[in-house]
């Protein structure tokens, strides 16, 4: 094992129980939001402008006072809390988080959130192809990391803890929460199994989809998209015409093709 990483799990390990209070940046209202360590090491050494910079700048470009966004797979809730303070007071976040330990991060951070900021409503269910029970895994290393069972990737770092968990799939969700216009997903490779047969989800609602997407799952992704008549753009990048992709990469925005004139122009 190399030096920089026995460090790095000696860090990870005596910082893991460590929440402590941040706030986002201006551009979202200076918002207080509670992080940990335990989801990602970013917290730790980046300021939270920089924690993640493409994620914050998705949210700047796609969500609109109003909107109802969705955010699964919600980790301490970057994505919420920065669309809660775009969307506004009129809008509303639904926010799906399965883990117990992040859920009470979460709440404590909602807790924290000013009047003008949308409401925040925190789900504590998986998203997947059935209604059911399923196993999930909490990481050895970093919480952002975690998955249901038969997912996950290697920087996992093995499983420090599993326990059952309810599921829901979008279709059922949509009929019993407000509908989104914009939905993340950020499932550490169950992206396949949330998206693949929600046809009332895609083709009827048609939200925007910020999609963490693995190399593995980017055929079967892209097809689902592009079949239901989503255009792909590299969320890496500015949104742009110039952003639009092919098939599905690491941070995939996914835009139903009549709304594409709209938000990205020619």
């Amino acid at each position: 094992m190399s030096l920089s990483l026995t460090f790095r799990n000696f860090v990870e390990n005596i910082t893991r129980s460590w929440v402590y209070r941040r706030r986002l940046p201006s551009d979202f209202n200076n918002v207080p939001i509670f992080v940990t360590p335990a989801a990602g090491l970013k917290f730790l050494f980046k300021s939270m402008k920089k924690a993640d910079p493409p994620l914050l700048r998705n949210v700047q470009e796609l969500v609109q006072p109003g909107n109802v966004v969705w955010d699964i797979g919600a980790n301490v809730g970057l994505l919420t809390f920065a669309a809660a303070a775009k969307s506004g007071s009129g809008g509303a976040v639904i926010s799906f988080e399965p883990d117990s330990w992040l859920l009470q991060i979460l709440r404590r951070s909602r807790s924290a959130q000013p009047a003008n900021s949308a409401p925040v409503t925190i789900v504590p269910v998986a998203v997947a192809s059935g209604i059911g029970l399923r196993q999930f895994n909490v990481a050895a290393r970093s919480r952002a990391s975690n998955s249901l069972a038969e997912y996950g990737h290697s920087q996992t770092g093995g499983v420090m803890e599993e326990f059952t968990v309810p599921t829901f799939t979008l279709d059922w969700l949509i009929d019993n929460q407000p509908r989104p216009d914009l939905i993340k997903c950020d499932v550490e490779g169950a992206e396949v199994e949330v998206f693949r047969g929600q046809m009332k989800t895609l083709t009827k609602i048609r939200p925007i989809i910020m999609c963490e997407v693995g190399d593995e799952q980017s055929d079967e992704i892209t097809a689902i998209f592009v079949d239901s008549g989503y255009k792909l753009f590299d969320g890496e990048k500015p949104l742009s015409a110039s952003s639009t992709v092919s098939r599905a990469s690491w941070n995939t925005i996914a835009i139903p093709e009549e709304k594409c004139d709209s938000l990205v122009g020619a």
